[in-house]
């Protein structure tokens, strides 16, 4: 089991919607809801909407790559604080078509200096299963604030 820097779950989700939500214009607007900040993991979902898209109506890159980033950075500040990406690399498997975005990270290795984690996301709609749409892995630096 990792370790966590929050004392209970429901302390750290209210934590990451304050701050890294709340704080945050862009995860703001996107109205990224945090679903588990816990022992380094997490779970974040997103309804899209037609201004996240690109020209064929699938999720922009761009915001696949957010929820790649986030997931990666939020299950990295569940045991390490305050933390910034260092890095990451994406690959786009398919086409993100769907109503929803759900994106999961997991702590690879912690360590004081840097913790690698590694996410996926899905595409999600009401007609049938979640459709795996990217795979990441961010090396994310924790700022000692």
């Amino acid at each position: 089991m990792t370790q966590t820097r929050f004392e209970s779950p429901g302390a750290s989700l209210e934590y990451m919607r304050r701050v890294a939500v709340g704080q945050s214009g862009f995860s703001n607007w996107l109205r990224a809801e945090p679903l588990v900040v816990w022992e380094g993991k997490s779970e974040i979902l997103l309804e899209l909407r037609p201004e996240m898209t690109q020209h064929h109506g699938f999720a922009h890159g761009a915001i696949v790559g957010l929820m790649a980033d986030n997931a990666c950075a939020w299950a990295a500040a569940s045991v390490a604080g305050d933390v910034v990406t260092g890095s990451y690399t994406i690959n786009f498997l398919r086409p993100a078509k769907g109503l929803r975005l759900r994106s999961k990270g997991e702590v690879v290795k912690p360590g004081k200096r840097q913790v690698i984690v590694r996410a996926d996301v899905w595409a999600e709609s009401d007609e049938g299963a979640a459709v795996h749409v990217a795979a990441a892995q961010a090396t994310v630096i924790p700022t000692s604030l």
